[in-house]
C-alpha cells in the first residue's frame, strides 16, 4: 500500500497500489478473516469503500460470503452506487436490515432505493415500527426531492425551555443524532420559529430562555423541494443545516451540509455526462447497458450529421470548381461548433444557479453577440492571413473570414438561445443542448461558406 496518513487515529490512504490489491484479492481467495479484518479495520472508512470498489466482482462476492466478515454501515454508505447494488444483490434481508438499523433515515433510504421492490419490502418488515414507516414515508416522496435526502432526526425544543432544561435534554434523551450544529426552536405546533448553534448554547447560562438565543432561519425547505434547488439555498444563505417541513409547516426533518456536497457533486457530474450524450453511466455498468444508453444520443447525431452533409450536397458545382473549399469547410464547421459549446456550458451552469434571469435575459445575449463578433474577427484575420499564404487567393481568404465572423456570431447567440428555449419547454438543457447548438454551427457555417463561395467563383 502506498502514500497512507493517519488522521484521527485511522490510517488514511489516498492511492492504493496494485500490489497491495492483489495481496488482499489472495487473503479473501484464502478466506484470512484475520487478516481482512485488520486491515480494513485500520483503514478510514471511503478509503475500505475504495478498496472494495477496486476489486473484482468475483472477490467482493467471496469476501460478501465469508461468514466473519460483517460490512461496516460506515464503509457501504461510501460504496459506488452501482458497486454498492451490486453488493446488495448479494447480501441477505436480515443483513441488509442490521445495515439500515445502524444508519441514520436519509443514509437508508438511498440503500432501499437499489434494491428491487420484493426484497425492498422484505427488509422493511424486519425493522423496528417506527423506522418502517419513516423510511416508508420518505420512500413515498419523489425521487430528487428534499425529503429523500434529509435526516429524520434532528434536535428541537420548545422556545420557552430555558438553556438548562435543554442541556439536561440533550444529555438525557437517545433519540437525538449522533452530531448535530444547530437546535431547532419549535412553537407549540410544533413549527420551527428560529435555530440556536449549539456552541450558544453551552456559553448561554442555564436561567436563559432558549427564545432569547434563537435566531431567526433564513430560509424553511419544503419536503418536495427539488434537491437541486435546496443546493442553491444552503449556498445563498451559507446554512450548515437546515430544518425540512412538510405542508403544514411542521418540522418533519433536517439536512445537513454534507449532504449537499454530495447533491452538488452528483448534479454536477449529471450534468457533464448529459452533456455529452451518455445520461447517468457509471464506470462499472456493463457493455450492454452502456450502449443502450449512448445508442439514442448517437443516433439523433447521425441525422443531424446527415442534415450537414445534405447542405453540402447542393453546393458540388462549388466544390468541383474550387477544391480548396472542401479542404476549408472543416475549420469553420470546427470553430463555430466549439465556440457555441463555450456558451453552453456557461449558460446551463448560469440556468442551474439561477444566474440567469428574465431581467439580465437581453444583456447576456447582447454580450453572447458582441463577444462573437470580436472572436470573429480575431480568428477571421488570423485564418485569412493562413490561408492567403497556403493558397495564394485573396478571395478564398476574403471568403473563410467573413464565414468565421458569421459562424462565430451564430454560435454565441444559439449557444444560450437553444438551452433557453428548451427550458421553457420542460426538457433538460443539459440533456439535449450540445446536439442542436453542434447541428446549427455545422449548417450555418457549411450555408455561409460554401453559398459566400458559390457566389465569389460562380458568378
Amino acid at each position: 500500500m502506498s502514500n497512507i496518513k493517519s488522521i484521527g487515529g485511522k490510517k488514511v490512504n489516498f492511492d492504493f497500489n496494485k500490489d497491495f490489491i492483489n495481496v488482499l484479492s489472495d487473503k479473501i481467495k484464502s478466506s484470512d478473516i484475520q487478516f481482512i479484518n485488520q486491515t480494513l479495520k485500520d483503514l478510514h472508512p471511503s478509503d475500505v469503500a475504495n478498496l472494495i470498489e477496486n476489486l473484482s466482482s468475483e472477490k467482493r462476492s467471496k469476501l460478501i460470503e465469508i461468514e466473519e466478515f460483517n460490512i461496516d454501515p460506515d464503509i457501504f454508505i461510501e460504496i459506488n452506487e452501482s458497486v454498492q447494488t451490486e453488493i446488495l444483490k448479494e447480501l441477505s434481508t436480515e443483513s441488509i436490515s442490521k445495515i439500515l438499523k445502524r444508519l441514520e433515515s436519509d443514509n437508508s433510504i438511498k440503500i432501499l432505493e437499489n434494491l428491487d421492490t420484493q426484497k425492498k419490502l422484505e427488509v422493511l418488515d424486519k425493522l423496528p415500527p417506527k423506522d418502517r414507516f419513516l423510511l416508508e414515508e420518505g420512500l413515498s416522496y419523489p425521487e430528487d426531492s428534499a425529503a429523500r435526502i434529509m435526516q429524520r432526526e434532528f434536535t428541537a425544543v420548545p422556545s420557552d425551555w430555558s438553556v438548562g432544561q435543554t442541556i439536561d435534554y440533550l444529555r438525557e434523551s437517545k433519540d437525538l443524532p449522533e452530531e448535530f450544529l444547530e437546535i431547532f426552536i419549535v412553537n407549540n405546533e410544533f413549527k420551527p420559529i428560529g435555530i440556536v448553534p449549539s456552541s450558544r448554547v453551552l456559553r448561554t447560562s442555564r436561567e436563559t430562555k432558549m427564545s432569547k438565543i434563537m435566531r431567526e432561519m433564513p430560509v424553511l425547505i419544503s419536503a418536495n423541494m427539488d434537491k437541486e434547488e435546496v443546493g442553491l439555498a444552503f449556498e445563498n444563505y451559507n446554512l450548515v443545516s437546515a430544518g425540512v417541513v412538510n405542508k403544514e409547516n411542521k418540522l418533519v426533518g433536517m439536512i445537513t451540509a454534507d449532504d449537499i456536497v454530495t447533491v452538488v457533486q452528483e448534479e454536477a457530474e449529471e450534468d457533464v455526462l448529459r452533456l455529452a450524450g451518455v445520461g447517468d453511466e457509471e464506470i462499472t455498468d456493463s457493455v450492454v447497458i452502456k450502449t443502450k444508453r449512448r445508442f439514442n444520443w448517437l443516433l439523433l447525431n447521425l441525422f443531424t450529421a446527415l442534415l450537414a452533409t445534405w447542405v453540402i450536397s447542393k453546393f458540388g458545382a462549388s466544390i468541383e470548381q474550387m477544391v480548396a473549399l472542401a479542404f476549408l469547410m472543416p475549420i469553420v464547421a470546427s470553430m463555430g461548433g466549439n465556440a457555441g459549446m463555450q456558451t453552453l456550458a456557461v449558460t446551463i451552469r448560469a440556468i442551474a444557479t439561477k444566474e440567469l434571469s428574465s431581467s439580465n435575459f437581453n444583456t447576456i445575449v447582447g454580450k453572447e453577440f458582441l463577444i462573437g463578433i470580436l472572436n470573429g474577427i480575431i480568428f477571421a484575420i488570423i485564418t485569412a492571413i493562413i490561408v492567403q499564404l497556403w493558397f495564394q487567393e485573396f478571395k478564398l481568404s476574403l471568403l473563410i473570414g467573413i464565414s468565421m465572423i458569421l459562424n462565430m456570431i451564430v454560435a454565441g447567440l444559439f449557444g444560450i438561445l437553444v438551452p433557453v428555449s428548451l427550458k421553457k419547454v420542460n426538457i433538460d438543457p443539459a440533456l439535449a443542448s450540445s446536439v442542436f447548438v453542434t447541428t446549427i454551427t455545422d449548417v450555418i457555417g457549411f450555408l455561409s461558406f460554401l453559398g459566400i463561395g458559390s457566389y465569389f467563383f460562380l458568378s
